[in-house]
């Protein structure tokens, strides 16, 4: 034997996500690829002296997971040590969220900025008990008065503010919120400290940008967390000019440079793919086509001499609306309360943000690129998918592969549209999983249930990946997988739209195989078959015959990616 394998797996379950989903039980890995798939005999004449032996002892061997929409740099962000969590259950009501912001104080040098994220209002006991109740600058002006303090949502959407915050970015009653955006003002007329959307910015511009430091250690951060739960590719879905004002730069133009810094130094221990953003949530066209024709230009200037395999640039990203929680999202009928959202680009009216959405799309289509679009309304959903047909029709080009992003309410329409011109959908089983309980209160019982429909849009043709949207949710597939075939809620436990459950099997190629189709890559990665790239995730236990509501405990004790280890518990 001239060559032996470096890693050979035995006595488990291979999930291969082969065109079949067959099932082997042995595996072996030589130079960064898959060299055989089979039985015992057909990996053992690969095995020598240095090979490592992995007994699986019926454990599940999978395709290494990717997560189709992660927003890296800002999860490192949002995570600690560098950010409190304040999601669930870290913190249950206002009052803790007080308390941790007490305690970030007493190890906090005075007049330095004190951030944290993830706080949700469908958790928090006084909002849901009231649920006109909102977070205010009151809640935690008593705790942190010299100390200003930001804390953003869970969905990136929203940031709550104290006192001294308002105070040096110099917000208060005359202070008028950017277009598309909103600062929250009590009966008296004063802001709360809550923003949401556009004026969001507001604080962004005030806050000291980050680092190349810390945006490095804030991806490290993250590279070390996805690979103790089995992620060996992800998509950064947004870096760019359009990311400056969002979390103090995580998704800006400087983050892809750390990346390119990070994959020279060997330090890259999944897979990027990037979606460019030129430009934020309320521009124009031709804001948009000046800030495009930039990027591109440095873009191209910098991946000269990348690996396209570990961090590729595949297209950009153009936000549509906004999200269901702050009513932006834009909706074919009224929201609960009133309002249907619209589209957050420029224009004065629905009709004329319609064809600034078509330019903005058909100006990146033309331009060569794959595009994502952020569209979390039914009638987003439906102007957005309108729109990349129309792109494909003035300007064809083969397998442009653009894709909505998120698609909460996709419309038997918007889904017609989307298979029969060979795009896809990103959606977030796990943000489902977290807000299933409030959005009732937004949307009505039917709408809510409707949410993320996985099952009518596999049905319909569309090509399906899943993405955590983290920091919106902990990037957990396992989570993911379960919450695709139970739709439970993670408050109540409750069923939510039972009519939209998927196989397991559909979900495990929503992580796997057609993420990899997302990345133009379903050739190379994303299945367990020959000559494919090693990238393997190992989870205690077997898989295909676990209860599901299981699966989110089942621990990932061995993750490979291109041939190489870079997470084992089987040998701590």
């Amino acid at each position: 034997m001239d060559t032996y394998a470096d890693l050979v797996f035995l006595d488990g379950r291979v999930v291969t996500v082969d065109a079949e989903f067959s099932v082997a039980s042995a595996l072996a890995v030589t130079g960064g690829l898959i060299s055989a798939v089979g039985g015992r005999e057909d990996v053992a004449p690969l095995i020598g002296p240095g090979t490592r032996v992995v007994d699986l002892r019926g454990a599940t061997l999978l395709p290494g997971i990717n997560d189709s929409h992660l927003h890296g740099c800002a999860f490192g962000m949002a995570s600690p040590p560098l950010a409190l969590d304040l999601g669930h259950p870290a913190v249950g009501s206002l009052g803790d969220v007080a308390e941790a912001v007490r305690e970030a104080v007493g190890r906090t040098p005075a007049g330095q900025w004190i951030t944290g994220h993830g706080w949700d209002t469908g958790y928090l006991d006084e909002c849901v008990q009231d649920p006109s109740r909102q977070p205010s600058r009151r809640d935690i002006d008593a705790v942190s008065p010299d100390h200003p303090v930001v804390l953003y949502s869970f969905s990136g959407h929203a940031t709550w503010v104290n006192s001294k915050a308002l105070e040096l970015i110099g917000i208060d009653r005359h202070t008028v919120a950017p277009p598309g955006g909103a600062i929250v003002a009590d009966e008296a007329g004063e802001p709360t400290g809550l923003l949401h959307e556009g004026a969001q910015d507001l604080v962004q511009n005030a806050l000291p940008p980050l680092g190349r430091r810390e945006r490095t250690e804030a991806i490290r951060s993250t590279l070390a967390t996805l690979a103790r739960l089995g992620v060996t590719s992800y998509t950064e879905p947004g870096l760019g000019p359009g990311g400056d004002g969002i979390m103090r730069g995580a998704l800006g133009a400087e983050t892809l440079d750390v990346y390119r810094r990070l994959l020279a130094d060997g330090e890259l221990t999944a897979r990027v793919g990037v979606l460019l953003l030129p430009t934020g949530m309320t521009s124009t066209s031709e804001e948009f086509a000046r800030a495009l024709a930039a990027l591109d230009a440095a873009a191209a200037a910098g991946d000269a001499a990348a690996d396209p395999r570990r961090l590729a640039i595949h297209g950009v990203k153009v936000f549509a609306d906004g999200v269901v929680p702050n009513r932006t999202a834009w909706m074919h009928e009224p929201y609960v309360g009133g309002g249907c959202g619209s589209l957050c680009v420029g224009g004065g009216s629905d009709a004329e943000r319609t064809a600034e959405i078509d330019a903005i799309i058909r100006l990146a289509h033309t331009a060569g690129h794959q595009v994502g679009v952020h569209a979390t309304g039914d009638r987003g959903g439906d102007a957005v998918a309108d729109a990349l047909a129309a792109a494909v029709a003035g300007h064809p080009r083969p397998d442009a592969r653009h894709y909505v992003i998120h698609g909460d309410f996709l419309t038997a329409h918007s889904m017609e549209v989307l298979a029969a011109h060979g795009f896809g959908v990103n959606m977030n089983p796990t943000i489902k999983w977290t807000v299933a309980d409030m959005e009732e209160d937004f949307v009505g019982a039917e709408r809510a249930a409707y949410a993320w429909p996985y099952r009518s849009a596999l049905d319909a043709g569309v090509r399906v990946a899943s993405g955590s949207d983290a920091p919106v949710t902990h990037p957990d597939w396992r989570q993911g997988v379960a919450t695709m075939v139970l739709r439970e809620s993670k408050a109540a436990g409750r069923v939510s739209g039972p009519e939209q459950r998927i196989g397991l099997a559909e979900a495990i190629r929503t992580y796997t195989i057609d993420a990899a189709w997302q990345d133009f890559a379903e050739d190379w990665k994303g299945s367990l078959e020959p000559g494919k790239a090693a990238d393997l995730c190992v989870l205690d236990g077997d898989l295909l015959a676990a209860d599901p509501r299981d699966i989110p405990t089942m621990p990932v004790v061995l993750t490979v990616m291109d041939g190489k280890v870079v997470h084992d518990a089987l040998r701590d």
